[in-house]
């Protein structure tokens, strides 16, 4: 079968995407330091240690598995750090990413789906966001991004690196067969923390900010389930495999839940109280980030079939309720 190089294999999407490439047909070679993954999460093809700052380790195995294509998730992703720690942020998604890309490139590997983030786009009040809004990143998370995806096209240039960029915008659930699912230590996503709360495994949620220009005051996301998402990357290697343009993709539902709503949500799938205080707002967090593109169901023939909130809840707490979480 063919290889496929899945960095940041060992974490929450990455897991889920190399299940859905095992399911494809292909084989997932997982490389991840662990430093945010968890080695019992790669089930479904090699895996190999290493960083992505070291270089002689990713030449060692792009030349052992020669991988027809990389799909790039290893990733510092939480805002807040990403606001008092800047450095770190640049150090690793970008620098990393650029040594990636030149093993890639040196390897002969030039199919490339790169996880990017509609925190690329910044804050845009009252517009849904489409994949020709301008780049506005609000912290170092959304900046490095943006960053790698000017170093994608770069390298399209010179080297005729090919590759598919998804801007996602939040994901949540778990896999349906509770297999793998959403694990991160500390974790900050909103949902596995609400779950967390409702089992009494962490104190009260906070929600932070109620005072944003929304109709309940809370911040206003775009949820898209994780098994979505991934399909959307096994799309995305075809798409490429295919001789197809680079191209850019968002994946968001165009629907919106606010931070409220979800936690109604959650109230309602699980058929418990969800405990929450308020608090301040964090900074760099926007008001509202939705998406208004459906280019990747036009061109890719994506649908994101089980990204309805009660889904994603469901899916969620069914991993939730295994206990993997805790190990």
């Amino acid at each position: 079968m063919t290889n496929i190089l899945v960095t940041g294999g060992a974490g929450y999407i990455g897991s889920h995407a190399c299940k859905a490439l095992k399911h494809a047909g292909y084989t997932p070679v997982t490389y991840d330091n662990l430093v945010t993954g968890w080695e019992d999460a790669v089930k479904f093809g090699p895996f190999e240690r290493g960083d992505l700052s070291d270089r002689a380790r990713l030449d060692e195995v792009f030349a052992k598995y020669q991988p027809a294509a990389v799909m790039h998730f290893a990733a510092l992703s939480q805002v807040g750090e990403a606001m008092s720690e800047p450095g770190r942020y640049w150090r690793n998604n970008v620098c990393g990413s650029l040594t990636l890309i030149e093993a890639a490139c040196a390897a002969g590997c030039l199919n490339f789906v790169f996880s990017s983030t509609c925190a690329t786009y910044g804050e845009h009040d009252n517009v849904v966001l489409d994949e020709d809004t301008p780049q506005e990143p609000l912290n170092a998370y959304g900046a490095s991004k943006r960053a790698v995806e000017d170093i994608l096209r770069d390298f399209g240039a010179s080297h005729g690196l090919n590759a598919v960029i998804f801007r996602y915008f939040n994901v949540a659930g778990a896999d349906p067969d509770a297999e793998v699912g959403e694990h991160h230590r500390p974790e900050t996503h909103l949902i596995p923390v609400m779950l967390e709360a409702i089992d009494g495994k962490r104190p009260a949620l906070t929600i932070h900010g109620t005072d944003y220009d929304t109709p309940d005051g809370t911040c206003i996301r775009d949820y898209v389930h994780v098994c979505d998402l991934v399909d959307a990357h096994v799309l995305g290697l075809k798409w490429l495999q295919e001789g197809k343009e680079s191209r850019v993709f968002n994946l968001g539902t165009g629907s919106g839940f606010s931070v409220r709503e979800v936690i109604d949500a959650s109230r309602a799938v699980t058929n418990r109280e969800v405990p929450y205080s308020e608090g301040p707002r964090r900074a760099g967090d926007a008001t509202k980030l939705v998406s208004g593109s459906v280019r990747a169901e036009k061109e890719l023939g994506w649908q994101p079939g089980r990204s309805k909130m009660d889904q994603m809840i469901a899916d969620a707490w069914r991993w939730h309720q295994t206990g993997h979480y805790e190990k």
